[in-house]
């Protein structure tokens, strides 16, 4: 392990570990809900400086992760007709749908665009308005402010030829969908830093109080989450479950005001299925009828959902905290990077992707349950 040599709070980082294991008197189960949180623990062996009563398990926290097979078959169906471009980020290229991804419907002729915003689509689409540009937005409610700011500058320059795919998703109802599971495994949680810097922590109020489980707002530094592992365990072992914020630095109980403010005139909420975990209700965006105009479902057709084709990837297991990734019995073999059979293996913050680049395909797997379907 090269947490010592790698990380330049070594010191810190051995005060928090020491702090979690004098508080620790018996087993508790952890999730973290952010893809970064769970590439700073894999990265620097953080779950393995714990007690081995603390075991953290990775949450559906990668936005590319969860988006449903249907969004990037309709992508990957826009990107093939005459004169429309889809413009999306490079995590989402490689993402698989039902028979592709977008990086090969761009070696087929498809007119993919990869952009570092959605604000350049927009630009895209004032300079060449004989083609329609469709921005695939992606994520959780951190990039939320940034596709409705998009949206809104379209509208402001008068653009009839821009518009969203939308498969935003939202963290709270998937907190609840994970807690309300009866063989649900979690204790408490490390919520997601970034998040609640945008949209504030109101909403989890209600969730730790109903499901007695504390939730600590937590950043991506390793001393932060083990700083959040600590405020969490402390918690635990003292029978209290609240809210408390570890990322002072960033985060308020408000929020972004001026954030939500663009993200409520633009989006309101629905239900939406996640990939590997099903339809959550009221647990995404969609745009408001109002803006219909910049919604690509109304201007090209509605994404029908069905149910998902069985596959071997064990993805949703992953993304409910069931199991870890080399559990999977195609992790490192069948299923690569260079030819993924689920979003958790592309995409820079998924569990997969994580270990495999930083534990590799050796070693004993620790997962939570089987890997049988």
């Amino acid at each position: 392990m090269k947490f010592l040599d790698e990380y330049r709070d070594e010191a810190l980082a051995r005060r928090l570990a020491d702090r979690i294991a004098r508080a620790t008197t018996r087993p508790w189960t952890l999730m973290e809900v952010c893809g970064g949180q769970t590439h700073a623990i894999v990265r620097f062996g953080i779950d393995r400086l714990l007690p081995p009563e603390i075991e953290l398990v990775h949450g559906p926290g990668c936005p590319v992760c969860v988006t449903p097979i249907e969004i990037i078959d309709r992508a990957l169906e826009l990107a093939a007709q005459p004169r429309t471009a889809l413009c999306t980020f490079g995590d989402m290229a490689r993402v698989p749908g039902s028979g592709s991804d977008l990086l090969g419907c761009r070696a087929e002729g498809g007119d993919v665009r990869i952009v570092y915003s959605p604000l350049d689509a927009v630009e895209m689409a004032a300079a060449e308005p004989e083609r329609e540009f469709v921005f695939l937005a992606v994520g959780f409610e951190t990039t939320a402010p940034a596709n409705a700011m998009a949206v809104l500058q379209a509208r402001r320059r008068g653009l009839r030829n821009f518009s969203l795919l939308v498969a935003h998703v939202l963290v709270p109802p998937a907190m609840e969908a994970i807690l309300s599971a009866p063989d649900h495994r979690v204790q408490g949680f490390l919520a997601a830093g970034h998040v609640c810097t945008v949209t504030g922590w109101a909403d989890y109020h209600a969730i730790a109080r109903t499901h007695r489980v504390p939730i600590v707002v937590t950043g991506f530094e390793p001393v932060d989450v083990l700083q959040g592992v600590a405020m969490c365990v402390e918690q635990l072992e003292a029978g209290r479950y609240t809210v408390e914020n570890q990322y002072r630095r960033s985060a308020r109980p408000e929020g972004n005001r001026a954030a939500r403010a663009t993200v409520d005139e633009v989006f309101e909420v629905a239900d939406r299925r996640w990939r590997g975990i099903g339809v959550l209700p009221r647990s995404g965006l969609r745009i408001r009828p109002e803006l219909g105009d910049f919604d690509a479902e109304r201007r090209f057709g509605p994404v029908h959902c069905d149910e998902e084709a069985e596959s071997p990837c064990i993805a949703g297991r992953i993304l409910r905290g069931r199991a870890k990734p080399d559990a999977c019995p195609a992790f490192g073999t069948t299923c690569t990077p260079e030819h993924p059979l689920g979003a958790p293996m592309v995409s820079s913050e998924g569990a997969c992707s994580a270990y495999l680049r930083y534990r590799g395909t050796a070693g004993p797997s620790d997962a939570t349950e089987s890997a049988r379907p």
